[in-house]
């Protein structure tokens, strides 16, 4: 990859419509998820994948790869979640959900729950120390 040039997709949409197929019908899924969990959510791209923010503070990641989709920040050390993650692929903030199989809707929103709750508290901690 040396000497080319990366390209920075312009929008979540162009994200989306560059991927293969089966990468495409996962992240418009996720999207949907995150979309309807957190309308208030800014969608943009941030590390040239698809990201939501909350009051300017990254909600969650989403990301297309050749086998699989991934999400990011995964909560795998919090108690809630490290059972449920165990299941699955992936680095320290990051859960892999395979191509080949269908996606954990119910984790998923538990996670951008979680994320949500937890983005919020950390803007009202910020608010709140300004004063």
């Amino acid at each position: 990859m040396r000497g080319q040039q990366r390209i920075v997709p312009a929008s979540v949409d162009a994200y989306i419509a560059d991927q293969p197929g089966p990468v495409q019908e996962k992240l418009l899924q996720i999207r949907e998820l995150i979309k309807k969990l957190v309308p208030g959510a800014m969608e943009t791209i941030s590390y040239d994948i698809p990201a939501y923010k909350l009051e300017g503070r990254i909600l969650v990641y989403f990301a297309g790869f050749k086998n699989h989709v991934s999400v990011y920040p995964a909560p795998r050390n919090h108690p809630s979640f490290i059972e449920a993650l165990a299941a699955y692929k992936g680095g320290k903030g990051t859960v892999q959900f395979s191509l080949d199989k269908p996606l954990p809707v119910m984790l998923i929103k538990k996670i951008v729950k979680f994320r949500a709750t937890e983005t919020m508290a950390a803007i009202q901690a910020k608010k709140a120390s300004r004063k």
